[in-house]
């Protein structure tokens, strides 16, 4: 029933036309959008119309929010719907969205009003908690969109940590079925591990050092090179690579 509700409530959504100015932001400001073909444009522009008007948003540390904003964060975003569909954010409720940095205390709750934005030590750019509201520094989102070789994204980071909450765990593996969590694992842990093990010893390797924080940061940093870098994570970790291509329903890297 309320699914019905839901779908209804969504094609009236996409009644209205998508605002022509909405499109030159899409364009301007997230670069993925321009590497997609006609249709995937298409459905980018439709998931974005309903994620905007589905999640609730605030601006906040004095940020005015307006359709930049607005659009940039959603563009990002649904570029991880294009191979699913919204259930997908079931766990995004609300975006706060602060001009710059902010300054997290640990025994706070994102929502607290103590959370200021700062040039600190103690600065994030981004926080993702179960049950709670994803919050995002926009100058960040903006330089990780605009920019789709850095490899960094802060809004796919942070929604690949909701994606994470689905199943309850921040564990690293997202809600998936028992044959494909054990295909995920074989490819994740010793991917992992021997990340790890490179970064004790001093050396580098192809994903940020602080993917190893945690295997939930791993999967969070793995996503925004699989959708900023595919090519790249194709080569270098090829087992990752196929579970997230499977996981997300696209095979970026074949036709980028």
């Amino acid at each position: 029933m309320f699914g019905w509700l839901t779908e209804r409530r969504r094609n009236k959504l996409l009644e209205k036309p998508f605002p022509e100015g909405w499109t030159t932001i899409l364009a301007e400001n997230v670069a993925a959008y321009r590497l997609l073909d006609t249709d995937e444009q298409e459905r980018l522009r439709q998931l974005v119309q309903v994620f905007i008007a589905e999640k609730n948003w605030e601006g906040c540390g004095g940020l005015e929010l307006d359709d930049e904003i607005r659009v940039t964060i959603a563009g990002s975003a649904c570029l991880m719907l294009l191979g699913r569909d919204h259930d997908l954010f079931k766990e995004v409720e609300s975006l706060l969205v602060y001009p710059s940095a902010v300054l997290h205390k640990e025994q706070r709750s994102v929502m607290d009003p103590g959370l200021k934005p700062t040039r600190g030590d103690q600065a994030v750019l981004g926080l993702a908690v179960h049950g709670g509201a994803v919050v995002l520094a926009w100058d960040s989102v903006l330089h990780g969109a605009r920019d789709p070789r850095d490899g960094h994204n802060v809004v796919i980071h942070e929604l690949a940590h909701k994606i994470d909450f689905l199943d309850g765990d921040a564990d690293g593996t997202p809600d998936m079925g028992f044959a494909e969590r054990r295909t995920w694992a074989a490819a994740f842990a010793p991917a992992f591990q021997a990340h790890k093990d490179r970064a004790e010893r001093g050396k580098r390797s192809f994903l940020s050092d602080y993917a190893v924080t945690n295997e939930a940061e791993y999967f969070a940093v793995a996503s925004e090179a699989f959708f900023e870098k595919p090519r790249d994570l194709a080569r270098e970790l090829p087992d990752v690579y196929a579970c997230l291509r499977d996981y997300y329903r696209l095979d970026l890297a074949a036709r980028e």
